[in-house]
Order: C-alpha cells, then structure tokens, then sequence
C-alpha cells in the first residue's frame, strides 16, 4: 500500500459526509457518482473499516465514519483555501521574480528601468542575478532570463525582444598602425581577444553580401567572462575584439572605436526573454515579461533602424 494519504478519498468522503447522498457530492465537486463511490470505497478498503452504510434509500455513517469526518472535512476546506489562495497568487502579479540577464547588458540596460517597473506592481519584487554564464532556469530555480544568443535554447520558452548585430572593432589607432584588413583571412596572427561565454568559442564567422562565409579562429593576449573587460585594451589599441551592438555602439559613434571589415558581418543574434514554461506562468512573471519588451524593443543603442 502507498504511504501516501489517499487525499481524493478523503476529500470524497468529508463530501459526502456533509452532503449525506453521494449524487449531491458527486454535483458539487463536477464529477460522477461512480467516481465518488468508487473513491469512497478505495479509502475504506485502505482504512480497514466501513464509513457509511447505504442502502437504496438511506446514507448514514458508521461510528467509525463520525469519528474521522470533522478531520476529512478540516483537510477538505483546507484544501480548497489552499488551491484559492495559489490561484489567487497565480494570476495577480504579486511576489518575487528570480531574473537571470548578462551582466553588461542587465547593468547597463536593465537595472536603470527596473523602478519604472517596480513602482507599477509594487507588490512584486525582483531578485536580479548578473552573470554572463548561461544559467540553469530549471535546476538552479529561477523564473526566468534574458538571453542574447543566434538561437534560444529549443528547452526553453522564449519570446524575441529585439535583434543584436555584433561588431568587429578597432581604435583608430591600432588600424593606423596596424593597416585595415581587407579581408577576414588577414585577422589571421592579428591580436584578436576573446570572450569565454562565446557560444561558437572563439570562431568568428563572416559574412559577405555575395554568401561568401570565412572562419576565422580568434587567438590574442586576453580573454575575458565579461564583454567590457575588453573595451579598454581595445582602446588602448591593441587589439581587434568582438562587441555586441549595446555595447559597441556609444564608441562607433564618437568614432573611438571603428568597425573592421565593413564589407563583411557576423551572424546576428537577439535577445530574448527566455521561461521554463508558458502554460503556468504567473501573473508577476508575464508583467515583468510585457514590461521589459515594451521597454528594450526599439532601444537606444541600435545603430539603424532594422528591425
């Protein structure tokens, strides 16, 4: 026998005990009499003693039926307290958000409109975890994350915020002394940095607008787990490195920084708002969710207006 309490007999019985007719249980909690009986008659073969005693026109409980229906139906009304207070808690947003974002972009982009958000829905709270190494929603407890990748994890439920294009950059300075590439085979023995949470490792791969695609194995004198621990050796300019837009972008626009190998681009990302799963997220997960699309969607550092 299972050591588990048999909680839909019991909840059957303390039913049945208040209703005394098991089609009257049967109606109020939207189920047959025959699985009411049967339930009934489950927990009383468990219990080793009859509860009720039926006949076709009486329904009356044993002595040993008495003795334990207060209990079945405190557990019952607890029951239903329960499951009305979770539903309750499901579909308002209230309660705390476990969110997983890299650590540049959620500093630099997320964490200044997160009061906006949390003046809104005052009764959610955020728990924000910065790591740009990819977390285990599932196995490491959290809600949900904020991925910039080519393609969200197939696990996952993602919904796309906006396109991330990547660039390869340079100062000024290094490209007058160190001559423009013309093409990606000249990165070659070139001091090329690298970034540990890479997806295809240090592999860059380029594109041209005639399909020609060039990999170029990326080997230099740094390597780092956060993207803005390369922006000062690169302008300091020594080195050529790979930026996502949100963070390239400020210095391509002052001219600080250059792109290298125009005529060529690397595969485009996105970022995306990624969840274990959509069929029973709450409420303080799907407004964190709308906020931060309506928010990011056409943000402040893209360079053009591509969608």
């Amino acid at each position: 026998m299972s050591k588990m309490p048999d909680f839909e007999g019991l909840a059957m019985f303390a039913k049945v005990a208040e209703e005394r007719s098991f089609a009257a249980a049967a109606r109020v909690m939207g189920v047959s009499v025959a699985t009411v009986s049967r339930g009934v008659g489950r927990l009383e073969e468990r219990l080793g003693a009859r509860l009720l005693n039926r006949t076709s026109r009486q329904l009356a409980l044993t002595e040993f039926g008495r003795n334990i229906a207060e209990s079945a139906s405190r557990l019952y009304r607890e029951a239903e307290e329960t499951e009305g207070f979770a539903r309750e808690l499901s579909s308002q947003p209230r309660g705390l958000v476990r969110l997983a974002i890299p650590m540049t972009y959620g500093v630099r982009w997320v964490a200044p409109i997160l009061p906006a958000f949390l003046l809104a829905y005052p009764e959610v709270s955020v728990d924000l975890h910065l790591s740009d190494a990819s977390v285990d929603l599932i196995g490491e407890g959290f809600d949900a994350a904020m991925r910039i990748a080519i393609l969200p994890d197939s696990s996952l439920v993602a919904r796309r915020i906006s396109r991330v294009a990547r660039y390869l950059v340079a100062s000024p300075g290094y490209l007058k002394q160190h001559g423009h590439p013309k093409h990606p085979h000249e990165l070659v023995g070139r001091n090329c940095l690298g970034y540990a949470y890479r997806a295809q490792s240090d592999v860059w791969r380029l594109l041209n607008k005639s399909g020609d695609e060039v990999s170029v194995s990326a080997t230099g004198s740094l390597r780092v787990t956060n993207v803005e621990a390369l922006i000062p050796a690169v302008l300091a300019g020594i080195a050529i490195a790979e930026l996502p837009e949100f963070v390239a972008s400020e210095y391509l626009r002052d001219g600080r920084l250059q792109v290298v190998l125009p005529e060529w681009s690397m595969q485009e990302g996105g970022l995306y708002f990624v969840t274990p799963t959509a069929r029973t997220r709450p409420a303080k997960v799907d407004v964190l969710a709308d906020f931060l699309i309506a928010e990011l969607s056409d943000p402040a550092w893209r360079m053009n207006n591509r969608s």
